[in-house]
């Protein structure tokens, strides 16, 4: 994966939109999380070949980046990326890395489910 180009990442988002695609959105525990009474809380999500047709992509900030994907009933975002990664123009990776390389966050497009 490389570091975000946000034109390239946009241009792909407008690409795509209004077409039937498939998601996977994860955070770890290196995501969302803070230290509270001297332990840290633990925290995650994970979704994987959901569908969604989204109305608006968007990718702002200035890095790390946010992508928000607009759908008919609301929102579905990612904060924290930097990475990202384009597969046969079908698939966007986007990853958010910490300090470390280690995975926080992770939303990936697709026209094909992921395996």
């Amino acid at each position: 994966m490389n570091l975000i180009n946000l034109s390239a990442v946009q241009t792909w988002l407008h690409s795509h939109q209004d077409k039937e695609l498939y998601l996977h959105l994860e955070t770890s525990n290196g995501s969302y999380t803070a230290y509270r009474n001297g332990t840290k809380a633990s925290a995650g999500a994970f979704v994987r070949n959901a569908n969604i047709c989204y109305k608006v992509g968007k990718i702002t900030g200035e890095g790390p980046y946010r992508v928000g994907l607009k759908t008919e009933l609301g929102w579905v975002y990612a904060d924290g990326l930097t990475h990202a990664e384009f597969v046969n123009d079908n698939q966007l990776l986007l990853a958010g890395l910490d300090e470390k390389g280690k995975l926080a966050v992770a939303l990936q497009l697709s026209e094909i489910p992921f395996g």
